[in-house]
């Protein structure tokens, strides 16, 4: 392995120097095109990539499956948040029966100017890691065509955004989990149900979204457009979503919030008028964190597998490793609802106060 820095480069080819020269450029310029960087100008990044295939030059080699253990990258959002310890937990349980070694970053950083940093590309290189797991990341094209490039092994972990064809990625059945809580709500007799979604971008907010929508209309219930809202899965944002919601003519007896975290958000809106969870509202949240058990009353929520998911993802990267390329690119693993104490039938007399 290379120490965490310095440059791992094929002992056969050119070097970096040798592609700069061909190229007319400078190194740290040849460098930026090699890993991927934005701030090259197209002209400039034609001659570089041109010089980079005349020479033959290999930024890494391919994954070498006879050498153990294999070091594994796992790149996830934050490290600050029950979730992560999920993702963490279900990783290095599939880690150590497979006999890998995982070194954990905490996201992808970003410029100033909000562009993603590359220099996790220089250190998963210099790791000589033999594959990624993405958790919650928004890779741009010019990352994936890197990771293509240098033929490196990556899988998704809920993918922010739908990812390209032929990328394996792993996630819940975010539809039939909307679907699945607000048919709960229904069957406890709701009729006016709103919907506190996470980003209007985010792959599994829409499904979320959609799945709530689809539940609406099997049951014939109107679906109206002022009660479902977006707080882009921030807590505080949700608190004044919820408000929103109880200023209506109508407010809704009922939320499914789409995560624990804003569901703690709608909890303290209705605290602060005066409301009762589920007395007067019922609140449904997703994820299943521990935060939604230690509410007062605790949270029904939909449960996703988020240990299981990543250990998924860890088996898949295995195989992807070896060269095994899975029949289907998106895996998806069942989600169910967990009945506690903040949902109830609607009140006889809505008790909201506007």
């Amino acid at each position: 392995m290379v120490r965490a820095g310095s440059t791992s480069v094929a002992t056969a080819g050119p070097t970096l120097a040798v592609v700069a020269r061909e190229a007319g450029v400078s190194v740290p310029t040849a460098s930026k095109v090699v890993n991927g960087r934005d701030d090259v100008a197209p002209e400039t990044r034609r001659r570089v990539t041109e010089a980079l295939e005349r020479l033959g030059y290999v930024r890494r080699p391919r994954f070498d499956a006879t050498k153990a253990p294999a070091l594994i990258d796992l790149v996830v959002h934050s490290l600050d948040s029950s979730w992560s310890g999920a993702v963490l937990h279900g990783v290095e349980e599939a880690a150590y029966e497979a006999g890998l070694e995982i070194v954990v970053s905490a996201g992808l950083a970003r410029t100033r100017a909000g562009r993603p940093e590359r220099d996790w590309q220089d250190r998963l290189t210099a790791r000589g890691s033999s594959g990624v797991l993405f958790n919650l990341a928004e890779l741009t094209q010019a990352q994936y065509a890197w990771l293509d490039h240098h033929r490196i092994p990556y899988v998704l972990i809920d993918p922010v955004h739908e990812p390209p064809s032929g990328v394996v990625s792993v996630g819940a059945a975010n539809w039939q989990g909307g679907v699945t809580a607000t048919e709960h709500l229904i069957a406890l007799g709701h009729e006016r149900i709103g919907v506190i979604a996470g980003s209007r971008r985010k792959m599994c907010s829409g499904a979320r979204v959609a799945g709530y929508r689809s539940a609406l209309a099997a049951a014939g219930l109107r679906h109206r457009g002022e009660y479902i809202r977006h707080a882009g899965f921030d807590e505080g944002t949700a608190r004044h979503r919820m408000h929103e919601l109880l200023d209506l003519a109508e407010p809704p007896t009922a939320v499914f919030v789409c995560s624990d975290r804003m569901a703690l958000g709608v909890y303290s809106a209705l605290a602060e008028r005066g409301l009762r969870v589920p007395d007067d509202v019922s609140v449904v949240g997703f994820d299943d964190l521990p935060e939604a058990r230690w509410a007062a009353p605790a949270l029904t929520t939909v449960r996703q597998p988020l240990s299981e998911m990543a250990a998924t993802a860890l088996r898949l990267l295995v195989r992807v490793m070896h060269g095994d390329r899975p029949e289907g690119t998106r895996t998806e693993l069942s989600t169910r609802l967990v009945e506690r104490a903040s949902t109830a039938a609607p009140p006889a007399r809505s008790a909201v106060r506007r």
